[in-house]
């Protein structure tokens, strides 16, 4: 494919030269970006899902940017880099602002019960590597912030949101069951 092809692709999002080069021809160089810039490798169908949100918004803007000065590889290279870098300062500061373990509600249950049941919850989430997958499950469904809230302190869609929620939770319970039957 030319630069021109993958833009005009891109840009009129189209799905088999979006697939080829998200997932084939960049995806070594996505991974090494990533691996380079995030301590836990995070998921890429993930922060590519989120690096395409970035390029197609705004009408194509950034794409539209692309002024054929060089390859697109170099242009992509440097792009996701830099979005990598604030993703990854977001992340760093969603996690530091995330608070501990909401109160649990005690009414029914013993306080012996409500510390096991905390206990089981950070041992879960803490075993999960993704601090993002953590973030999302404590504020949805233990804080119950409402999706379209989150997405927009994320500062992603609710469609990416919900996503994000679906990984979390087959990781949770991917992890859930390993302790289960250790």
């Amino acid at each position: 494919m030319t630069d021109h092809e993958i833009i005009d692709g891109l840009i009129n999002r189209d799905n088999r030269i979006t697939r080829q080069l998200f997932f084939v021809t960049a995806r070594p160089l996505l991974t090494a970006i990533m691996r380079r810039i995030f301590d836990a490798a995070p998921d890429y169908d993930e922060i590519v899902n989120e690096l395409y949100t970035y390029l197609i918004g705004n009408d194509c803007a950034k794409l539209r940017m692309f002024s054929f000065e060089c390859s697109f590889m170099t242009w992509l290279k440097v792009v996701a880099t830099r979005y990598f870098l604030r993703y990854r300062k977001n992340i760093v500061e969603d996690v530091s602002a995330e608070p501990d373990i909401p109160p649990a509600d005690t009414s029914s249950e013993t306080p012996s019960d409500a510390v096991e049941a905390r206990m089981d919850t950070d041992t879960l989430l803490d075993a999960m590597d993704n601090p993002r997958y953590r973030m999302v499950i404590r504020r949805l469904i233990l804080d119950e912030t409402p999706p379209a809230a989150l997405a927009i302190e994320m500062g992603v869609t609710i469609d990416n949101l919900y996503n994000i929620k679906r990984r979390a939770m087959a990781c949770l319970t991917s992890i859930a069951l390993k302790l289960a039957y250790k």
